[in-house]
């Protein structure tokens, strides 16, 4: 914090600022354990990779808990699963986390479309049944619509990733007379880096909302 920030009411701080102080109370603590509910919430880019960077070169013991891979990926050695009211250590990576969802969406949806033993022989009871799997799907619309968007729009973007890191491996890209075209590349794939992690994050989150509206049901 610089200038009339120092003596401002912490009181009028943006979300983003509070989030900054609550930081640098931690590093001024210098504590041995630190518990991280989405700590990147409310920071921008530039402070979001500060505290990534700060957390790596954390000598003390991290629990974290976020939708933000970049960070994940960078500060933690190992992952814990919080499914079906349980707690257990997970055996992969983030892209083996994605599959998991996929798979228990999969498996729900399977189980939905199955037949319903229970009451089989009561057609109130199947009436009941296909009114309760029509208003699930009527409410779950939304946000499989919206899943099947950031799908397609990481597809976009890792095509666009991988476009301009084909260019930026080229050694003749990096001649003085090509300056601008470096530039612009490096643009590109800083963009779609940020619009890949962005869609990642938001993936996640519809994904575990979608499994809790089922499990709900």
């Amino acid at each position: 914090f610089q200038g009339d920030k120092v003596t401002e009411e912490t009181q009028r701080f943006s979300g983003g600022e509070k989030a900054r102080l609550v930081l640098a109370l931690i590093v001024w603590q210098r504590p041995n354990l630190l518990l991280l509910d989405e700590p990147t919430n409310h920071l921008d880019l530039d402070m979001r990779q500060a505290l990534t960077e700060a957390l790596i070169d954390f000598e003390g013991a991290l629990v974290v808990v976020s939708h933000d891979r970049h960070l994940i990926r960078s500060t933690t050695d190992d992952l814990y699963l919080v499914h079906d009211k349980k707690v257990e250590p997970f055996d992969g990576d983030l892209e083996d986390y994605q599959q998991w969802l996929s798979d228990v969406q999969k498996q729900e949806n399977q189980a939905d479309d199955a037949p319903k033993e229970n009451n089989a022989n009561s057609a109130q009871s199947r009436k009941d049944q296909k009114r309760r799997e029509a208003e699930l799907r009527t409410l779950t619309q939304p946000l499989r619509k919206e899943i099947t968007r950031l799908e397609k729009e990481m597809e976009k973007l890792n095509a666009q990733l991988a476009q301009a890191e084909e260019k930026l491996g080229d050694s003749s890209l990096y001649d003085p007379s090509r300056k601008a075209e470096m530039t612009e590349c490096l643009q590109l794939q800083a963009s779609a880096k940020s619009g890949l992690e962005e869609c990642e994050m938001a993936w996640l989150e519809a994904q575990e909302q979608l499994e809790q509206m089922m499990q709900n049901d």
